[in-house]
Parts: structure tokens; C-alpha cells; sequence
């Protein structure tokens, strides 16, 4: 495809050119990756019911470091969600992370450009984690984004620092006059005893299409503590390929939840490593595709240590001629003895044209274990819209509570009250609750 040649000779092109670094041997390893397996097809079978080849039949343009973007502060402002103004930001503008955007409010956490630690006090943890990620995706657009890592963020949480304030990731792509492609990648580590909320936001403006392929990598160490919210409630011109990726290296725990509600095509990569004993790891997820969107939740659980425990629930209602996808896995290595991991997925079918395809895995080499996987696909209970109707409720209505019912075991996974709040707003408007109050 002529599209992704140009692409590969560009990241060539400028690997040859530039001085050494000590990020050069992980690009130029991940570009020679690229080269060989190339943009995933539905002959992958990680990739059976995403179709992200056709995305690049269009012209789409890499964004230039340090090229002047007609982008102000003002624009910022407009774009935040409750709660943000008073929270630190790290922001990335078309794939590349922006120090003059990004502030940081609270005390324990520092921010510097991934080729920037790379090579000061933080060498160790760059060497010793970026591209973990790897392991698990064998796939070319991975190994493109790491190809592309040139102006990535670093994030810093010190030992025993408990930020007043979360931090917001906002990825803002500028789509008014181009298509775009954008690659941002994050490295955060979390240092014995830290505790970190982490809310992540993806955003378009204009009406161009755009494609976005996101990498966070985490690292959780001894007593750390990680929340982590990613909400995807993007333009229709929009469509992400991220992936999160949290290893957790000593006893520590993780709380992810991921909201997904418009985009023209959503898929999101979650990887939970538990490397160390005695780990915890909660996963939630919604997702709500409507029109023709179509979202993908790929999640995997990777037991390498004995005595973990992980819990996850997604959840997803789809519309109009959506199509929604949940691949869950969970892994027990050998001698993760004592492991206890459960999986849940369950779905809503609103339309005779809507689909959804779910597979929940479990892969298990140890034998002292308690794990468990299922899957449900339905309707709205015509029994709960028949009682709400006898007691003078509307059957519009009554579908709309029970719709809500169904979505609140997540949303209340949500801790922080503005984001929360700002997300049921979001749900009851999709779902015509306007006139309901709770």
C-alpha cells in the first residue's frame, strides 16, 4: 500500500539523519517490525473483526516536531472536562507531547520528554520498561508507534507521593485541514508507595478524518497505587487504536475503567501484567456504539506471579447498525499458583442490525487455581418494560431505565465525583433521560 511505504520511508529517512540517541535502537527495531508484518488485517486473528487496513487508503500526514500549530491556550480551555482546570494536564497536540500545554499542579509528580529521561536519572526505568508492551503485540501498528516515540512524555511519581490533584492526559488532534495520523506514547511509573489518578481523554476538532494510535505504558512498584480512566466520547471523523498496558512489578494494585461512546473505530488494547505476589487488579468497561461505530475491547490478564487476584466486568449496548467486540484473556503462567482472576462480559442488543462478537479466554499451566470467564448477548427484559409501563411509565422510557440500570455497575466504578457526574450526564443524554432525575 503506497500510503504506509511513504510512511515507512519517512521514519527511515529520519532515523538515518539523526544523531545517536538512546532511543534509536528500540525505533529502529520496532520500524524494521513494521516493515515485516506491516497494518494488521482480519487475517490476523487479534484483528478477526477490526478492519483498520482501509483506514489507510487516504493520504495521511505524520506530524512534524516543533511545527507551528494554530492552537491556543483559549482552545484548551473550551476542551476540558469538570474538574480539569484545577488538576495537572499532560497534553499532547497532534501525537507529540506539548511542554508549553502541559502543567503540572501537585507536588511528587514530574513531567519530562521521553528522550529526555531516557538519557538522565530515569534511564534505568526507560531501559528496563518502555516497549514492554511489545511482547504482547506482534502487530505492525504497535511497532509503528514505538518506531514513532520521538516525542513521547515521561511521567514521574515520586516515592510515597499522594498528588493532591489527577492527572488528565488530553490528546488533542487537529483535523481542520488534513488527515492525520497520530502516534502519542507515555511512560508513567508509579514509585513504591505512590498513589496516582490518572483520567484519559481523547479529542478531534474538525471534520477531517483522523487516525490515532495511542501507547501508555505503567509500571506499578511495591504498595503503588494506579487508577486509571479512559473515556472515549470522540467526533464522528475520529478513530483510535490504543492500547494501556500496566505492569505491576511489585505487590500493588490497579482500578481501570474504560468508557467508550462515540468514534467512528474504537479499539482498545488493555494489558494487565501482575509480575510480582499478592497483586490486585479491577477492569471495567461500557461501551455504546451507536450509527455505524464500531468498538473493540481486546483486554488480557497476564498471571506471571502466584497469589493475584484480578476482577473484570464489561458491559456494552449496542445500536442502530454498531458492532461491538470483547476478546478477554486471562493467562496463568506455571507457577502463578493460588491465582484467583474472574471475567465477565455481558450485552444488550437494541436493533435487529446490531452485533456484537465476545469471546472471554482462559489459558491455565498452574493447578492450584480459581478462575472463571462467561459471556451473555440479549434484549431489554420485556417483563421489567411491562412493569414499568403498568406503573404509568413510557415504554421509551421504561427502556431508557432499564438501559441505565444495566450501565450503572460501571459508572459507579467512576471515584472522581466531576468525572462521574460529567459521565451520567453523557449516558442519560444517549439514552433520552433528560427528564429523569435522580
Amino acid at each position: 500500500m503506497e500510503n504506509i511505504d511513504n510512511i515507512y520511508e519517512q521514519l527511515d529517512k529520519e532515523l538515518s539523519m539523526n544523531g545517536a540517541d538512546n532511543l534509536r535502537e528500540i525505533r529502529r527495531g520496532a520500524l524494521e517490525k513494521f516493515r515485516r508484518t506491516g497494518i494488521p488485517t482480519t487475517r490476523h486473528e487479534e484483528w478477526k473483526y477490526t478492519r483498520v487496513s482501509s483506514l489507510f487508503n487516504k493520504q495521511l500526514n505524520l506530524p512534524v516536531s516543533g511545527a507551528d500549530l494554530p492552537f491556543t491556550r483559549e482552545d484548551l480551555d473550551a476542551l476540558r472536562l469538570p474538574g480539569q482546570a484545577e488538576a495537572n494536564e499532560l497534553v499532547f497536540i497532534n501525537g507529540l507531547y506539548s511542554a508549553a500545554f502541559s502543567v503540572i499542579r501537585s507536588s511528587g509528580i514530574e513531567i519530562v520528554p521521553l528522550a529526555i529521561a531516557a538519557e538522565n536519572e530515569y534511564a534505568p526505568i526507560v531501559k528496563a520498561h518502555l516497549g514492554h508492551s511489545s511482547k504482547y503485540h506482534e502487530d505492525g501498528l504497535h511497532a509503528l508507534n514505538t518506531a514513532w516515540l520521538r516525542d513521547g512524555a515521561f511521567v514521574s511519581v515520586k516515592k510515597s507521593a499522594v498528588p493532591e490533584h489527577p492527572l488528565y492526559i488530553i490528546n488533542i488532534a487537529d483535523a481542520r485541514k488534513q488527515h492525520q495520523f497520530l502516534q502519542p506514547r507515555c511512560l508513567i511509573h508509579l514509585a513504591a508507595r505512590a498513589v496516582l489518578q490518572v483520567i484519559d481523554n481523547n479529542i478531534t476538532i474538525g471534520n477531517v478524518d483522523c487516525l490515532t494510535s495511542q501507547v501508555v505504558e505503567a509500571v506499578v512498584e511495591e504498595a503503588a497505587f494506579l487508577e486509571y480512566y479512559k473515556l472515549q466520547h470522540d467526533a464522528p471523523n475520529s478513530s483510535i487504536v490504543s492500547t494501556t498496558h500496566i505492569r505491576h512489578v511489585g505487590k500493588s494494585n490497579s482500578h481501570v475503567v474504560t468508557i467508550s461512546l462515540d468514534g467512528k473505530l474504537v479499539r482498545n488494547n488493555l494489558n494487565i501484567v501482575l509480575d510480582a505476589e499478592h497483586c490486585e487488579s479491577h477492569m471495567y468497561g461500557l461501551y455504546m456504539p451507536k450509527g455505524d461505530d464500531h468498538i473493540d475491547n481486546h483486554t488480557l490478564v497476564d498471571n506471571v506471579k502466584p497469589h493475584c487476584f484480578s476482577n473484570e466486568l464489561y458491559k456494552g449496548v449496542m445500536s442502530d447498525r454498531s458492532t461491538g467486540v470483547f476478546n478477554g484473556k486471562i493467562f496463568v503462567r506455571q507457577q502463578a499458583q493460588k491465582t484467583n482472576a474472574y471475567q465477565s462480559n455481558k450485552n444488550i442488543l437494541l436493533s435487529p442490525e446490531a452485533s456484537v462478537n465476545t469471546k472471554p479466554q482462559l489459558e491455565i499451566f498452574a493447578d492450584d487455581v480459581k478462575c472463571s470467564h462467561g459471556c451473555t448477548i440479549g434484549q431489554l427484559d420485556e417483563d421489567g418494560i411491562f412493569y414499568l409501563r403498568s406503573r404509568g411509565i413510557s415504554e421509551d422510557m421504561a427502556r431508557s431505565l432499564l438501559l441505565h440500570g444495566f450501565a450503572t455497575d460501571i459508572l459507579e466504578q467512576i471515584k472522581p465525583l466531576a468525572l462521574r457526574n460529567y459521565m451520567e450526564e453523557l449516558i442519560n443524554h444517549r439514552l433520552e433521560l433528560k427528564e429523569y432525575e435522580y
